[in-house]
């Protein structure tokens, strides 16, 4: 079987297509991600608002954390 160029860019073009419409669409891993990044988000918060609290309470020069 032979496949012309206009045959194979006609594919690609409906692959790339197909894909983008499937890439936008928000799914139940679209939102568990976006569920995980909140929560990753947040402990980061928590920690750093721990580390300024040790900070403050050991009157630490660098208030950097």
């Amino acid at each position: 079987m032979k496949i012309s160029f206009k045959q194979l860019g006609t594919l690609l073009l409906a692959a790339v297509f197909a894909f983008t419409l499937s890439a936008c669409s928000e799914g139940p891993a679209e939102e568990a991600g976006e569920k995980l990044d909140e929560i990753a988000e947040d402990a980061g918060n928590a920690v750093e608002d721990a580390c300024e609290d040790v900070k403050e309470a050991t009157e630490a020069k660098d208030k950097d954390c």
